[in-house]
């Protein structure tokens, strides 16, 4: 076996191909500039060696092979020494196509919103169905305590990004994974920093239709106009669609406004009810959607469908981190407007009148660049009050967005400021809702000790 340095390693996909490569059996170092929970903790406790800053000293001598993240680019001190060094190297995404889905039958789950949800809930279907599937999703998943395993089952089931693959590869990660089911969960634009519109990434999802052969499966949002489009480029393989019309191939009726209740069709035919923990529409199209990919693989979706009622979902995906004094706090992966307005508009089904407080960060590249900013606003609308996040280095006027919040808002410079103004409000019965794909400053669990200290 080799030994492996990860560049980008605290990444949630990067950390995935730590653990899959440790568990082949090969030595397993990294680094990364921004380590924190709960991926640095996975990785800590399978004892691989994090080390931070992408320092050359930082890349053990030995190393066979150096696996770069796509965070990483030209210009970057390591990247530069193991181009001078002439040191071997790959991306993840090549690293996995080659080193673990030969020989599997390959389930990719895509989309804007909903992949790492998704693709928790068809390894946990899968898994319910005996067939211990490999996985790689980008998070840490609460049924499983990992974000990746390589499994003893055919299946493999792969959060499969349109993201870009790295410096020397721009091409989306999706394309190297070869999948013989593919569910396109959604399409909107997103990652304004390296596509300059839907067009250019409606090609890329057509490069991974192009790719799942006939014998396979295309699980598509029938609702999405985006999707339609892709499919009208040119399509090879049998198409089943979801959503809310019973005129789809899968289809829910919901049982409850919050979503946490619903119906599963198959051809306008009920075949089961979910009753589960989630919340939200969003989270029940990604249900259907998982239960259409397994039920392409030969699972009973019937037989499945009870074991939901125990599904605990991923880590920071609305996830309750604690209670104190009456106010409930959660932690939410928050990305993009559409999955923001969804993830709230779930809340306030379950919660009614109770007061919502959101402590916004726009942390991905493309809300730093401001290409969410006129939707930001309207995505909180299901909020009683905003405490926004707005670090100086932010290239945008915040101010504009927190004029346009429906509910009360204000903006702050650090955590510290954004800790001390949800305190001064919070009382309770509150649900106070952190929102970032960042580490937050571990703001969400220093809000909860803060309100402890009372």
């Amino acid at each position: 076996m080799s030994k492996l340095h990860i560049l980008g390693i605290a990444g949630t996909f990067m950390g995935g191909v730590a653990v899959l490569a440790r568990e082949l059996g090969h030595a397993v170092e990294g680094s990364d500039q921004n380590i924190y929970p709960p991926m640095s903790t996975q990785l800590e406790t399978l004892g691989i060696a994090l080390k931070q800053g992408y320092l050359p000293g930082n890349i053990a001598s030995d190393c066979d092979e150096i696996v770069v993240g796509n965070a990483l680019s030209r210009g970057n001190a390591a990247v530069e020494h193991v181009l001078d060094a002439g040191m071997q190297y790959t991306s993840g995404a090549q690293w996995l196509s080659e080193c673990v889905l030969p020989g599997r039958d390959v389930l990719a789950v895509a989309g804007t919103h909903g992949k790492t949800t998704t693709t928790t809930i068809l390894a946990f279907l899968l898994e319910a169905a005996g067939r211990t599937p490999g996985f790689l999703i980008g998070g840490v998943a609460e049924d499983f305590g990992v974000s990746a395993r390589i499994g003893a089952g055919r299946e493999f089931v792969v959060e499969a990004d349109e993201y870009d693959t790295a410096f020397f590869d721009k091409r989306s990660k999706f394309v190297h994974y070869r999948p013989l089911v593919a569910i396109l969960n959604n399409l909107e634009y997103d990652h304004a920093d390296i596509f300059p519109d839907v067009a250019a990434i409606q090609r890329q999802f057509h490069h991974l239709v192009r790719t799942v052969p006939r014998r396979g499966r295309l699980i598509v949002n029938g609702h999405d106009t985006h999707l339609r489009e892709v499919l009208a480029m040119g399509c090879w393989t049998p198409a089943e669609r979801f959503g809310f019309d019973e005129s789809f191939e899968w289809s829910a009726r919901k049982l409850s406004e919050d979503g946490s209740r619903f119906a599963v069709l198959r051809d306008g035919k009920q075949v089961g009810i979910v009753e589960w923990p989630l919340l939200g529409d969003h989270n029940v199209l990604n249900g259907l959607a998982a239960l259409a990919a397994c039920a392409a693989v030969g699972v009973d979706v019937a037989a499945v469908i009870p074991a939901l009622a125990q599904f605990r979902s991923v880590k920071r995906r609305l996830e309750v981190i604690g209670e104190c004094n009456g106010i409930t706090i959660y932690d939410d992966f928050a990305h993009h407007p559409t999955a923001i307005a969804t993830t709230l508009a779930g809340l306030r089904a379950k919660v009614g009148d109770a007061r919502v407080i959101v402590a916004m960060e726009p942390r991905s590249n493309s809300m730093r660049l401001g290409a969410h900013a006129d939707a930001l606003a309207p995505s909180l609308d299901a909020a009683d009050a905003v405490v926004f996040l707005a670090r100086p280095e932010l290239p945008w006027d915040t101010g504009k967005v927190i004029a346009a919040i429906r509910g009360q808002a204000r903006a702050v410079a650090d955590a510290d400021a954004l800790i001390a103004a949800l305190k001064a409000q919070a009382r309770p019965g509150d649900h106070v809702v952190f929102m970032s794909n960042g580490g937050f400053d571990g703001a969400p669990r220093r809000f909860l000790a803060a309100l402890g200290d009372d």
